[in-house]
């Protein structure tokens, strides 16, 4: 999702003046229909499905439609304005109107949508989704991730599983493991593993199969060959930087894509009181768990000595693992930095630019 500063301009038939706020649910929805003097002029629910959704709101003439960001918002809104409605999706996260509603209940916040977005759209802090083939793309690299998950779980339960029994499996990558590690399996235990040792090979296989993919991906988004040009920064993380961003140009400083992906610190502050607090985690917490990995192979032992690496260090200095940890998100942030810089500028990345 693209966080947008203007709402999505009125078609011609928006002289109706009707509002229509969609409470979405994952079998059925909730809707209130406001007309121009904000009264209610219909509610009623609606199942989440296409053809229901387009049979009921097909006939209506051109609204101001406002939905909450969910799972089912990216083709809800897309169809929505085939229909010829001007489409809203509101931040469920910055509208605390709704999501801390002591009264809070689907029937209630399809009417609060609707009356928000009557009075001033700009409350929503409105969102504009992906286009259809960056959400496909994205897809395929959240699915290998899941996989890649899958698979270190599985790793870690067998080597539990057999230091339990007094003994260890050797240290191997994650993609040999199935083969490295079968001679050390104890005897009485191989009954136990051998199908998860078959399950892990599986996975490795496929995996495979999701980078061959990932390789034809870079060649339909030349751009990611401009990222890569720091060390540290691969496939992975170049393409989840640009199916996530699509638009650069959506960003007016390069400075506003950290505190977008939610790596930079809550506030609270209030008179002589301003704690430190933890991130906020919004945005796509994909990306940036892959920029925090970043930073901290750049942080680590075989990262290329750089401005953005020498910074890093001295923010972590010789502290605890709490103010190396800072340092690392520190890093990260500043790597969205750097990573939207190239991409707008296109200028060749000098690592000791500061330096020199």
């Amino acid at each position: 999702m693209q966080q947008v500063t203007t709402v999505v301009a009125a078609r011609s038939g928006m002289s109706t003046g009707l509002t229509l706020g969609l409470d979405l649910g994952d079998r059925t929805s909730h809707f209130a229909l406001l007309d121009v003097e904000g009264q209610v002029v219909e509610r009623g629910t609606v199942a989440t499905t296409r053809e229901a959704l387009r049979q009921r709101f097909a006939q209506l003439p051109s609204s101001r439609v406002v939905l909450e960001v969910s799972t089912h918002s990216p083709w809800v809104s897309a169809l929505l304005q085939e229909l010829h409605h001007a489409v809203i999706v509101a931040n469920a996260r910055a509208v605390k109107a709704v999501s801390q509603n002591p009264r809070k209940s689907d029937r209630i916040d399809a009417e609060l949508l609707a009356r928000l977005a009557r009075v001033d759209p700009a409350l929503l802090h409105p969102l504009a989704h992906r286009g259809e083939t960056a959400q496909r793309d994205l897809a395929v690299l959240r699915a290998r991730d899941s996989l890649v998950r899958a698979r270190s779980r599985l790793i870690n339960s067998a080597r539990g599983l057999v230091k339990a029994a007094g003994a260890r499996l050797p240290m191997c990558g994650a993609d040999a493991f199935h083969r490295r590690v079968v001679e050390a399996v104890p005897a009485e235990l191989r009954p136990a593993l051998e199908p998860l040792l078959e399950v892990c090979a599986a996975l490795t296989q496929q995996l495979r199969a999701y980078d061959r993919q990932v390789e034809a991906m870079l060649l339909r988004y030349p751009e990611t060959q401009q990222l890569r040009q720091l060390r540290g920064v691969g496939p992975l993380t170049s393409l989840a930087f640009v199916l996530t961003i699509d638009d650069p140009q959506r960003f007016t400083r390069s400075r506003m894509v950290g505190p977008y992906l939610g790596l930079v610190p809550r506030r609270r502050q209030s008179g002589d009181r301003d704690p430190e607090l933890h991130i906020t985690k919004t945005g796509d917490g994909f990306v940036r768990k892959l920029l925090v990995e970043c930073a901290q192979y750049m942080l680590g032992p075989f990262g290329e000595d750089c401005d953005l690496r020498r910074w890093g260090l001295r923010l972590a200095g010789e502290g605890s693992t709490a103010r190396k940890r800072r340092a690392v998100v520190a890093v990260a942030r500043k790597l969205a930095t750097l990573l939207h810089r190239l991409w707008v500028t296109g200028e060749v990345y000098e690592p000791l630019r500061q330096a020199a």
